[in-house]
C-alpha cells in the first residue's frame, strides 16, 4: 500500500495573503510577497522592509495587482543590508560625544562622556578597535554600554529596498515584490526498512527538509519546491547560519502535489507553513509499503580500471587484493511496485528488521534524480562474510601476431553457515576492443561491449572457483 503525492486540500489560491517561495536543490529561492505602497503623482521615495538579507537586488520585479493601473515604474533602487545595530550607531556618531554606562563589580554604574575616534565598525562586515577620548585619555576600547539619546526615525531595523518611483496617480498601490535570493534550500532524505534475512518486501518513506538561513522569517507560505538540476551562474557562497531542528511530527492527511514544470518537477506543499529563520523544517512527501526489491553480492574488484583504446600488453595492469564483496540493491520505481513517481535527489538511509522486531541502522547511499518506472540502485557497503580472491593465472603476448591471451582464476568464499548464496562476478576485458572468451568454468553474459558478467552459486561455509581465458587481437 503507498500514501504517496495525494491532491491538495486547498486550491493555490487561497493562500494568496502570504508570501509565496519557491525553493530549488542548489541552496537559492524565489520569493514573492504582497506589499501595498503609498504613492504620490510623480515621484515618491519608498521603503519596503523585511526582506531577506541575502536578496539580489537586480532580481527585483514588481507588478502592480490592482484593477485600476497606477502606471507605476522604479527610477532608482537601494538595497539596505545593513540594519541599524550599536556599531552601525557609533560609526554613524563618529567625531561626536556618546554617554556611556561602567558597570563596576558592587553594582554601581559610572558615567563616561567620550568621544567617538573611530567605532570599530566597518560598514559591509568586520571590525577593528575602537578609539574612544575619555577623561582627557585615548582608549582603544569602549568604556562601557553606549547610551544613546534617540533613534533616527528614518533608521533601518531590517534589510530593506528603498525606490524612486514613478507613478501616474496617487493613493495605495498594491503590488506583488518578487525577487531570488540566497540562503534557503531543501533536500529529499529517504529510509528504506528491509525485512528480516529471506524478506524482499521493504516499507519506502521520504521526508522533505527546508533549510531558511535567509536573516528573514516566512509566516503562513505557500510553499514550492523545484527538483531538478537548474542552472544558476554562481555569485557568491551561501551564507550558513547555525540551524535549529525542529522535531518532526506526524505527516498530515494531504501529502505534496508533484508535477512536471518545465523540464523539472515541482512539488507543492499542502498547507502554509512557517519557515523561520535559522530553522530546518521537515514533511513528509512519500509513504510506501509492500515495494518488493532485490538484494544481491557483487564482486567487482577492478572497478575503475579504465579500458584501453589500443592494445594494453601490461601483464601486471589489472592486479587487484581487492577481497571486498559488495551487497546491493535494486527496486523498480514503478506504480505496480507501490512507487510510481519522480524521486527528487537525497540521502537514502537504509535499515534491517532484526529477529525481535526492531530496526537497526545499516547504511546510507547517494540517490540522484531518479525518474519514474527507472530502477533504483543501491549500494550497501561490503559483505562480512563474504569474500572473493582474483589472480592471472597465465598470459602471453605476441605483438607480431596482434594477439594476446590472458587466464583469470576467482575465487569466492562464504563464511556464513546457514545460507548459500550467489554471488555476481564483474569482469571488465580492458586490454583490447576484440576479444574472445575461449573457455570458462561457469556460464556467463555479456554486460556491454567490454565487460561480461557471472552468477556464481557458493554453498554456506563454502568455496566456488571460477576460471576463465580471454583472447584479445588487435
Amino acid at each position: 500500500m503507498k500514501k504517496l503525492i495525494a491532491l491538495l486540500l486547498f486550491p493555490a489560491a487561497a493562500w494568496a495573503t502570504g508570501p509565496q517561495v519557491t525553493i530549488y536543490n542548489d541552496g537559492f529561492a524565489t520569493v514573492k510577497e504582497t506589499r501595498n505602497l503609498q504613492l504620490t503623482e510623480g515621484v515618491s521615495t519608498v521603503r519596503v522592509t523585511d526582506m531577506s538579507r541575502q536578496l539580489e537586488p537586480d532580481s527585483v520585479m514588481l507588478r502592480e495587482l490592482g484593477k485600476k493601473p497606477f502606471g507605476v515604474r522604479i527610477l532608482e533602487q537601494s538595497f539596505v543590508n545593513d540594519p541599524l545595530t550599536e556599531g552601525l550607531m557609533l560609526y554613524q556618531m563618529e567625531g561626536q560625544n556618546v554617554r556611556f554606562e561602567e558597570k563596576r563589580r558592587d553594582g554601581t554604574i559610572k558615567e563616561h562622556l567620550g568621544k567617538v575616534i573611530r567605532s570599530g565598525y566597518i560598514p559591509g562586515g568586520g571590525s577593528e578597535q575602537p578609539i574612544i577620548e575619555t577623561d582627557g585619555a585615548v582608549r582603544f576600547s569602549l568604556p562601557g554600554q553606549p547610551v544613546f539619546e534617540g533613534l533616527d526615525p528614518t533608521a533601518f531595523l531590517k534589510p530593506s529596498l528603498v525606490w524612486e518611483l514613478a507613478a501616474e496617480r496617487a493613493g495605495e498601490c498594491p503590488v506583488e515584490v518578487a525577487y531570488v535570493t540566497a540562503g534557503m534550500s531543501w533536500e529529499a532524505t529517504y529510509n528504506l526498512v528491509m525485512p528480516a534475512e529471506g524478506g524482499d518486501t521493504f516499507d519506502f518513506s521520504g521526508w522533505i527538509s527546508l533549510r531558511n538561513s535567509t536573516g528573514k522569517d516566512f509566516a503562513d507560505t505557500t510553499v514550492k519546491l523545484i527538483a531538478g538540476d537548474v542552472q544558476k551562474v554562481t555569485r557568491r557562497p551561501e551564507y550558513r547560519q547555525p540551524l535549529v531542528l525542529m522535531g518532526a511530527r506526524p505527516a498530515p492527511a494531504a501529502m505534496p502535489e508533484e508535477r512536471a514544470f518545465d523540464e523539472f518537477h515541482l512539488y507543492t506543499l499542502p498547507r502554509p507553513v512557517q519557515v523561520r529563520n535559522n530553522e530546518l523544517k521537515q514533511v513528509e512527501f512519500l509513504r510506501a509499503s509492500g515495494v518488493k526489491g532485490t538484494r544481491y553480492y557483487v564482486y567487482n574488484p577492478l572497478v575503475g580500471y579504465g579500458y584501453s583504446r589500443s592494445a594494453n600488453t601490461d601483464a601486471d595492469y589489472g592486479q587487484t587484493a581487492s577481497k571486498k564483496v559488495g551487497v546491493r540493491i535494486e527496486i523498480e520505481n514503478r506504480e505496480d511496485n507501490q512507487l510510481g513517481v519522480p524521486l527528487p535527489k537525497g540521502r537514502m538511509r537504509l535499515y534491517r528488521t532484526d529477529v525481535d522486531g526492531r530496526r537497526e541502522f545499516t547504511g546510507e547511499n547517494q540517490l540522484d534524480h531518479l525518474p519514474k518506472n527507472e530502477k533504483l540502485k543501491l549500494e550497501m557497503g561490503s559483505a562480512f562474510d563474504l569474500v572473493g580472491e582474483r589472480k592471472q593465472t597465465d598470459f602471453s603476448v605476441d605483438t607480431t601476431a596482434k594477439r594476446m591471451s590472458e587466464t583469470i582464476e576467482i575465487k569466492l568464499r562464504n563464511r556464513k553457515e546457514k545460507d548459500a548464496v550467489e554471488i555476481r562476478v564483474i569482469e571488465p576485458l580492458y586490454r583490447s576492443a576484440n576479444w574472445k572468451i575461449s573457455a570458462a568454468s561457469a556460464e556467463w553474459t555479456r554486460f556491454d561491449s567490454h565487460t561480461i558478467e557471472f552468477r556464481v552459486p557458493v554453498p554456506a561455509d563454502g568455496e566456488t572457483v571460477l576460471t576463465y581465458t580471454v583472447n584479445y587481437s588487435w
